[in-house]
């Protein structure tokens, strides 16, 4: 079994989130996960 780490960095590359699926799960899942965690632009 493997694992996929989606996170959100800001500009200067600082995490500010992670989200953490099953390696056979679409990206678009953890993309979808992180949406509301992303900064106000």
């Amino acid at each position: 079994m493997n694992t996929t780490l989606h996170a959100v960095a800001d500009a200067n590359g600082r995490p500010l989130s992670f989200f953490m699926t099953a390696g056979q799960v679409s990206d678009s899942t953890g993309a979808a996960a992180l949406l509301d965690d992303l900064p106000k632009a």
